[in-house]
């Protein structure tokens, strides 16, 4: 696991959207396309703006999200409307978006439909950002969740799960649909971008010994398989 830290959020933003081009662009020139999977909440926010002002061949870039909570795309808690705001816009309104929340009642039974979508997604993905809760959640794999043991089965082929309907981590209020880890792990690079020092102490914390279960970013930090970059701003 790599570190990189900055004093400033604009910094940061700056290096870390055009490390982030860099790659989508190595990836369409390689293979004629690039697949990029993205995590909801406040802390990308400015990263999605800068990013959609990057000059590359956005026609050739598959996005997608790694978990989403499952309302309306319209919903003021949907990540799939949060990356339509922020990230689909400008040179960026030309990629390609495939959400995770269809037309069934409840992920669970969104399931199928979910994976299937999820197949046009080109991977291993050429970049998967992540963020991270107070709780050391990551995606929507949560401590105390009934499905984490499932979600997080790296002998599982499930692209996706429905999960959270129990936990014992936070009060949940949606139903959500999270990839797998096996899936979050078939990617060229993870980034872990986090802001805060709170989010800091967290992150610490979950570098030191204790269940993966406890703290699911524990999975991330510790497998071998994908190099992993955590990017973090005070």
């Amino acid at each position: 696991m790599r570190e990189f830290l900055f004093q400033d959020q604009e910094t940061l933003v700056a290096e870390l959207a055009e490390k982030i081009t860099r790659a989508l662009q190595k990836s369409i020139t390689r293979h004629g396309w690039a697949s990029l999977a993205v995590s909801g909440g406040s802390t990308p926010q400015p990263l999605f703006t800068k990013l959609s002002q990057q000059d590359i061949s956005w026609q050739d870039v598959v996005i997608t999200l790694v978990d989403e909570r499952w309302v309306d795309p319209a919903d003021a808690a949907s990540n799939e409307r949060l990356v339509r705001q922020y990230l689909l816009q400008d040179q960026a309104a030309a990629a390609t978006f495939i959400g995770l929340k269809n037309i069934f009642p409840t992920a669970m039974e969104g399931q199928a439909q979910c994976r299937q979508d999820l197949r046009k997604v080109p991977r291993p993905f050429t970049v998967l950002l992540l963020g991270m809760g107070h709780d050391g959640h990551t995606a929507s794999l949560f401590p105390g969740s009934s499905q984490l043991v499932a979600a997080t089965d790296m002998n599982s082929d499930a692209i996706c799960m429905a999960t959270c309907m129990a936990t014992t981590s936070v009060n949940v209020a949606h139903e959500r649909m999270t990839l797998t880890l096996p899936t979050l792990l078939d990617a060229d690079e993870i980034i872990l971008h986090i802001h805060g020092r709170e989010k800091k102490a967290v992150l610490a914390k979950a570098q030191e010994d204790g269940l993966a279960e406890d703290m699911p970013i524990r999975f991330i930090l510790r497998q071998q398989q994908t190099p992993v970059a955590v990017y973090w701003a005070a």
